[in-house]
């Protein structure tokens, strides 16, 4: 049976993430320390105990799901005594989900899988003063009736799509005044809109200073040719190719997130099994919603773990 392992993104953590990991299986314990020694900080006690407000905050929210997913991984190639490219054949994540999926096919190392994750955080948060943006969750409607939603805000401000998630529902992206516009429109047209509880417009051309400082931060890095394909965010298609990840790695940061077309390229490529492998289940349920045909589980427990290596052996 074919299978892709999926990593989840910005939205899915929570505190005590990790931390029966860590307790369980030394594997995992040792990426924590590797992790927390590049960043000269306890990002695993901040994990295991919190508080939230600061395990929120961008730049320790994303090298922290990354350590999650990579701790997992760590554990499932120990215990089965397989390669990740022994256990999927494909790997995709969502938004910085993406850095975690080529941290775990080994293009890029742990050490500076972090240290780019830190980076991006930072620079993400102060693309745009806080209070300047937001972000809504546009419910219920298609990916065409989004872009008129999008295109009204823009009226008014600047408004555009940031993920296209699953099928009714896309998130947009902007300013204030132009994501409460769209807010309007979509009121008009029968279809539900939810702020998000975010400080700043991702995934929009507002971020165009976080993703110059990511082309700059990209370049010292080595990414080396995946284990296994890619399902990049911004083509929805496989890649093995470093040059081309580096690339659409800086494009990620201003550019709209492609998911509900990545799920339809694996089920494409004959995908029967999607394995989301990290905190949360957000991408179990997006699968069910896009590709119902397609298996979707999450691996984020020791039961977890125990339950995948039964199907998988």
């Amino acid at each position: 049976m074919k299978q892709a392992f999926l990593f989840p993104g910005q939205g899915s953590q929570y505190v005590g993430m990790g931390k029966a990991l860590a307790e369980h299986f030394p594997e995992a314990r040792e990426v924590f320390e590797r992790v927390d020694d590049v960043l000269s900080m306890s990002l695993s006690r901040l994990m295991f105990e919190g508080p939230m407000e600061t395990l929120t905050l961008t730049a320790n929210t994303q090298p922290a799901l990354m350590a999650v997913s990579f701790a997992l991984v760590a554990v499932l190639e120990r215990q089965s005594g397989k390669s990740i490219a022994a256990l999927c054949d494909y790997v995709a994540g969502h938004s910085l989900g993406e850095y975690s999926a080529l941290a775990a096919a080994r293009a890029l190392s742990l050490e500076d899988t972090v240290r780019l994750l830190k980076i991006r955080g930072e620079a993400m948060q102060s693309a745009v003063p806080v209070g300047k943006g937001a972000m809504i969750a546009l419910l219920g409607a298609t990916i065409e009736e989004a872009a008129q939603v999008a295109h009204s805000g823009g009226g008014m401000g600047h408004c555009e799509i940031a993920n296209d998630n699953a099928p009714g529902q896309v998130v947009l992206s902007g300013t204030v005044e132009g994501i409460d516009r769209a807010i309007e429109e979509a009121s008009s047209m029968g279809k539900r809109a939810i702020k998000l509880p975010v400080s700043a417009p991702f995934h929009s051309s507002h971020m165009a200073p976080a993703a110059k400082r990511m082309e700059e931060a990209l370049a010292e890095v080595v990414i080396q040719p995946p284990l296994l394909p890619l399902i990049a965010n911004m083509t929805a298609e496989p890649t093995n190719d470093p040059a081309l990840i580096r690339s659409l790695l800086v494009e990620q940061v201003t550019g709209s997130v492609r998911w509900r077309e990545t799920l339809l390229t694996l089920q494409r490529l004959g995908v029967e099994r999607a394995v989301e492998v990290g905190a949360g289940k957000v991408l179990a349920g997006m699968v069910k919603r896009t590709t119902p045909e397609m298996q979707a589980i999450s691996v984020q427990n020791v039961e977890d773990i125990e339950a995948f290596l039964k199907v998988t052996a």
